[in-house]
């Protein structure tokens, strides 16, 4: 949003692009809404008298380890809000730090800001999904060994197969996961033999939650502690969303300016203070005053050019 209101040329090429491409796309299965949005943004006859797109000539297809590397990162948003959620804690309030633990944290990197700001945090590190961070946030990996599928292969021994694996008497290895017996035998493990998951044993702590990413490959930390500062973003954050409602509900186009007037309970209105240059920035406030009160009431009126 802030690109665009700054008329970030690249930003406005960018959306036109992707809904260029998108409506033609669409257009076999919504044709009139595409009919309506590709004439409003061309200004050509009509959606079904172009091409269908194609790929850009000298192009490749889809970089394959880029897609993986932007699947993992959606992943551990997704896994990230699915921890907020589970801890009430609304993505409005910002949170300190969330720890990323992926196979190959530098390709991830990149995307450290863009994650932090999909979940409003202030800080995201990304860490090699090894023994040390899984040690470090109680992150352990269990062993279940099939005896329907082990059954036939070892024979009377997988019943001691099982138990070992369920007292941790187990190691991987580059062909798979050796289980070691009571007599010391290794007895290696066919894949199909076994499943291996992630689990997360609370050894972290009461401020922190983890949780596994989709598949096992890693697992995210999210800091929960909340202090005066944070909690006072946290709610200048809701202030400009009842500002924007506000705008909503008295019809403002979103590039209009405003005189804000806003009435906060006595306790808050230090939280609003503190943050009075991102409201305002956040709400295209031009005046802003505020005044102690009992409830959270906005005022908007349009500040004519």
């Amino acid at each position: 949003r802030d690109r665009f209101w700054a008329e970030d040329h690249d930003a406005f090429d960018t959306l036109w692009t992707a809904l260029e491409v998108l409506t033609r796309v669409m257009a076999p299965l919504a044709p009139l809404v595409t009919e309506e949005v590709w004439r409003g943004l061309t200004g050509q006859r009509s959606v079904h008298l172009t091409d269908w797109p194609t790929q850009v000539p000298g192009g490749h297809g889809a970089d394959q380890d880029l897609a993986a590397v932007v699947d993992q990162v959606r992943s551990a948003v997704s896994t990230a809000l699915g921890l907020r959620k589970a801890h009430q804690l609304r993505v409005r309030q910002p949170l300190r730090s969330l720890t990323v633990a992926v196979a190959n944290p530098s390709a991830a990197q990149p995307y450290a800001d863009l994650v932090a700001a999909e979940l409003n945090v202030k800080r995201v590190e990304l860490v090699a999904d090894d023994e040390d961070a899984a040690g470090r946030f109680g992150i352990t990996q269990r062993l279940a060994v099939n005896a329907r599928a082990a059954g036939p292969r070892l024979g009377k021994g997988v019943q001691t197969a099982i138990r070992a694996a369920k007292a941790g008497s187990w190691r991987s290895t580059d062909d798979g996961v050796v289980v070691t017996l009571e007599d010391g035998t290794d007895v290696p493990l066919l894949p199909a033999e076994y499943d291996l998951t992630t689990v997360v044993d609370g050894a972290a702590g009461g401020d922190v939650a983890a949780a596994v990413l989709p598949g096992g490959g890693g697992f995210v930390v999210l800091d929960l502690a909340l202090d005066d500062a944070l909690l006072a973003e946290g709610y200048a954050r809701d202030v400009v969303r009842a500002v924007q409602d506000a705008r909503k509900a008295a019809g403002l186009r979103v590039s209009d300016r405003i005189d804000l007037r806003l009435q906060v309970p006595a306790d808050q209105v230090a939280a609003v203070e503190a943050h009075r240059e991102f409201v305002a920035r956040e709400t295209l406030a031009t005046s802003f005053e505020v005044t102690p009160g009992d409830e959270l009431t906005v005022q908007v009126s349009r500040v004519e050019a």
